[in-house]
């Protein structure tokens, strides 16, 4: 598996504080966002550090237990697809992305708006 920016950053600063702050404004968006949903139905975690950082997934979602969202050990440490125990109000789900292929869709409907054959 090829090591990210991310997973180092993590390796040689798990308990800094820059990570902490990272778990504490995430976790502080995800429960706006869920206030403002009404609830939630389905977590998702993706790119680097959601698919890779189990740590940080359950530092973020540590406390938000009382909004149906809570991480089984057992599936977030091997990164398991989904995280979230069986019967869990909110499934949380680990998804593989891949960013380059993305941008170079966006990039390619950019042109071909502009052009009819620029990414024949």
């Amino acid at each position: 598996m090829e090591t990210t920016n991310s997973s180092r950053i993590l390796t040689i600063n798990s308990g800094s504080s820059a990570v902490e702050l990272f778990c504490y404004q995430a976790k502080k968006s995800l429960a706006s966002l869920v206030a403002v949903l009404g609830g939630l139905d389905v977590l998702v975690f993706t790119a680097g550090i959601g698919e890779q950082a189990a740590s940080i997934r359950r530092r973020i979602c540590n406390g938000l237990e009382f909004m149906g969202i809570d991480v089984d050990a057992a599936h977030n440490d091997p990164n398991f697809p989904v995280i979230s125990p069986d019967g869990s109000p909110v499934t949380i789900r680990v998804m593989k992305t891949n960013e380059e292929l993305m941008i170079a869709r966006h990039t390619c409907d950019l042109l071909n708006a502009t052009s009819d054959d620029a990414c024949q």
